[in-house]
């Protein structure tokens, strides 16, 4: 079996324009987890984006704060996912297709950087949390065009299945070797900001969880509820490749 929860990739399929050049262009400029994280550390590393949250005192701040984004990324040549609710607004930055975190990412998130300093506003990474959906199967390929079917969305880097919109977890499969029928055949990956990672275990131990393994931590820790459904805490570390 080949575990990899809270390693999916929010990307899209190649579009119009994009070329088998640009894509190794991307990859081969895309930053570890470890040098993003170092180079805007406001934002948390999930799943291969750079996170910020912003807490604004009211709606129409969090209005005013999107549009400032807006204005200071433009000339940059990109702009990052925005998601508001109410006074809470979220961002998110990658480079498509690939996936990952690019100079010009962290060039984006510097500058939103800026006009938070400017409004004095406040960042809550403890807030941050993507889910995934994984499903073991036996027969990977005849698994995934039924949840491709069933869900309507898309299959992207790595075959995952992933809502275009970005509003739904993610499903990925995980290859089992052999049948087995006394574990859960679905469970949830959590990925949190690696500070927020003990604090959430802690809470979900202490709300009758147990912790099944911590063998790669700070990778990933599985834990299950009181009836055995496992669910996997996962943060960026220790996934980066180690210097030979």
């Amino acid at each position: 079996m080949t575990r990899r929860p809270g390693a999916a990739a929010y990307a899209s399929r190649e579009g119009p324009g994009v070329g088998a050049a640009d894509y190794g262009r991307v990859m081969a400029d895309k930053l570890t987890r470890q040098a993003a994280s170092d180079a805007l550390p406001t934002w948390r590393f999930l799943l291969q984006r750079m996170h910020l949250t912003v807490q604004a005192p009211d709606v129409a701040t969090a209005f005013d704060f999107v549009a400032r984004v807006g204005a200071v990324a433009a000339p940059l040549g990109r702009q990052p996912d925005l998601d508001v609710r109410g006074a809470l607004v979220h961002l998110a930055v990658s480079t498509e297709p690939a996936g990952g975190v690019s100079d010009a990412d962290i060039a984006v998130g510097r500058a939103v950087d800026s006009v938070v300093a400017e409004m004095g506003l406040t960042s809550q990474p403890g807030t941050l949390t993507v889910v995934e959906i994984a499903i073991d199967a036996m027969d990977i390929d005849a698994v995934r065009p039924f949840w491709d079917a069933v869900l309507g969305w898309d299959v992207i880097a790595r075959d995952d299945v992933q809502d275009p919109l970005r509003l739904g977890p993610a499903v990925w499969f995980q290859q089992m070797d052999e049948p087995r029928p006394q574990r859960n055949r679905i469970h949830l990956d959590v990925t949190v900001a690696h500070d927020e990672a003990p604090g959430r275990i802690e809470r979900a131990l202490a709300a009758g969880g147990h912790l099944v393994s911590d063998a790669r931590a700070p990778a990933f820790w599985i834990l299950a509820d009181p009836e055995g459904n496992e669910a996997c805490v996962c943060t960026w570390q220790g996934r980066d490749p180690v210097p030979g």
